[in-house]
C-alpha cells in the first residue's frame, strides 16, 4: 500500500467540485452508477439530509453527493426535508441523474432554516467546477469545512492478493461535536473495488468501528454524521484482507486529522490500549481515557497526572485489576513508564518525572495502557481541552 495524490479523485471517473460564500460552502461529488453503503449518526434526533440519504442509498446505489456547510438543516421540520430534496433535485437536473440516486449531507448550526438563496447558487457553481483532479478533491474538502482549520483528504493504492491494484480516496470534515459514535463529521470515500453494496457495508462498518468511532473531541454526538463509501468496480478486484487494511488505513488517517483539528486543540492525544480481555473492553477503556475532561485538561496543562488515566479505565466498564495495569507516557521523542503492574514507579523528585513533564509539553501525546488481562487492543484519538474550545462554542450561534 502506498499513499498517492488525488484524494477522492484518485479514483477514475470521480468528479468533484466545491464553492464557498462567506460561512457557507457546497461540495458536489459525482460517481455515476456506483455501488454504495453508508453509516450514519446513532443520535435519535437526525437531520433532514440524513433521512433523505438513508432512503437514497437503500437500493445500494448512488450517482452523486451534494453536501453543504454552514447549516445542519436539522430540527427544521417539513421545510427541512423539502430543502434537502431541492438540493438533490438541483444536482440531478443539472447532471441528468436520477434524483433518487443523489445523497445529501449538511453540517453547521442546528435549528435554522437552510438559506436556499445562497445554497442553490453555490450548488450550480460547484457543478460548474466539476473535474477529476487533485485540486477538485481539495476544493470539495474545503467546501465542507465549518470550524475546521484545515481540509482533510487522503488517497492510497494497494495491491490485492490476486495482484490487481485498487485505489481508495477520502475526504472528511470534523472539528467539534465529536463523540465516540462519530460526531459532527462528514466523510466521503471512493474506490474502484468490485463489490456489492452489502459487501461494502460490511467493510465500511468494520472500518468505522475501529477508526471514526474511536475519536473524541468533546463527547457530544451530532445529528448529521454521515460516512459514505462508493465503488465503481472498474478495477475488477474483489474485497480481501488487503483492501480492508487499506480502507481502515484511510479511515484512521482521516479520523486522526479530525482529532488533531479539534476545536481549540493544542495537542493530539493517542491512547494505545492493550491487554484487555476483549476488543470491546479495549475500546471502552481507550475511549473513556480520551473522553475524560480531566485527562484532557491535564494534557493541556502538561500535567502527567496518571491518576486521572487509571480512574478513567476504572469507570469505563472494561474489566481491570489494579495489580496488573501498566501505564506509559510517550511522545515522538521519548517514552516513560509511570505505572508497572499496579506499582507507581515514578516518584517525586526524579529524572523520570521530569521526562514525563517534558513529554506532556509535546504536540503529540501517547498514552500507552496495558491492562494485563488478555489480548484485546484498541487505539483512540482525541485532543486536549483548552480555553479556546470554550470561547469557540460559547459564541458559536452568535
Amino acid at each position: 500500500m502506498k499513499i498517492i495524490e488525488g484524494g477522492i479523485c484518485a479514483v477514475g471517473d470521480v468528479l468533484a467540485g466545491g464553492a464557498c460564500e462567506d460561512e457557507f460552502g457546497v461540495a458536489v461529488i459525482v460517481f455515476k452508477d456506483s455501488n454504495a453503503s453508508a453509516v450514519f449518526t446513532s443520535n435519535k434526533l437526525v437531520a433532514a439530509p440524513v433521512t433523505l440519504t438513508r432512503g437514497a442509498i437503500s437500493n445500494g446505489k448512488l450517482s452523486a453527493i451534494v453536501a453543504n456547510s454552514g447549516n445542519a438543516n436539522c430540527f427544521t421540520g417539513a421545510d427541512g426535508m423539502e430543502d434537502a430534496m431541492s438540493m438533490a433535485r438541483e444536482v440531478a437536473d443539472n447532471l441528468v441523474l436520477d434524483v433518487e440516486d443523489v445523497a445529501v449531507a449538511s453540517t453547521g448550526i442546528i435549528g435554522r432554516k437552510l438559506p436556499m438563496g445562497i445554497i442553490t447558487p453555490l450548488i450550480k457553481k460547484a457543478i460548474n467546477n466539476l473535474e477529476n483532479s487533485n485540486k477538485a478533491s481539495t476544493y470539495a474538502a474545503e467546501a465542507i469545512m465549518t470550524t475546521d482549520t484545515f481540509s482533510k483528504e487522503i488517497s492510497v493504492e494497494t495491491k490485492l492478493k490476486n495482484g490487481k491494484k485498487v485505489r481508495i480516496g477520502g475526504i472528511t470534515k470534523g472539528s467539534g461535536m465529536i463523540a465516540p459514535n462519530m460526531g459532527t463529521m462528514l466523510s466521503f470515500i471512493t474506490t474502484d473495488i468490485d463489490a456489492t453494496s452489502d459487501e461494502l457495508k460490511i467493510a465500511l462498518k468494520k472500518a468505522v468501528e475501529s477508526t471514526f468511532n474511536m475519536i473524541v473531541v468533546d463527547g457530544d454526538e451530532s445529528t448529521n454524521d454521515t460516512v459514505v463509501l462508493m465503488a465503481s468496480g472498474s478495477s475488477g478486484g474483489s474485497i480481501d484482507e488487503n483492501f480492508q487494511e487499506a480502507l481502515e488505513y484511510v479511515c484512521s488517517r482521516l479520523a486522526r486529522m479530525i482529532a488533531t483539528d479539534g476545536e481549540g486543540a493544542t495537542k493530539l492525544i493517542e491512547v494505545q490500549l492493550t491487554g484487555a480481555k476483549t476488543t470491546k473492553d479495549a475500546r471502552l477503556a481507550a475511549k473513556a481515557v480520551v473522553s475524560s475532561s480531566l485527562v484532557k485538561t491535564a494534557v493541556f496543562g502538561a500535567d502527567p497526572n496518571w491518576g486521572r488515566i487509571v480512574a478513567a479505565v476504572g469507570y469505563s466498564g472494561a474489566d481491570m485489576d489494579e495489580n496488573s495495569i501498566s501505564i506509559c507516557l510517550g511522545s515522538d521523542k521519548k517514552t516513560v513508564k509511570i505505572v508497572d503492574k499496579g506499582v507507581v514507579i515514578v516518584k517525586e523528585p526524579s529524572t523520570d518525572l521530569e521526562d514525563a513533564e517534558e513529554i506532556m509539553k509535546e504536540n503529540h501525546i501517547q498514552i500507552m495502557i496495558d491492562i494485563g488481562l488478555g489480548d484485546g487492543l484498541a487505539t483512540a484519538y482525541g485532543c486536549d481541552l483548552s480555553y479556546e474550545y470554550v470561547s469557540i462554542n460559547a459564541e458559536y450561534s452568535t
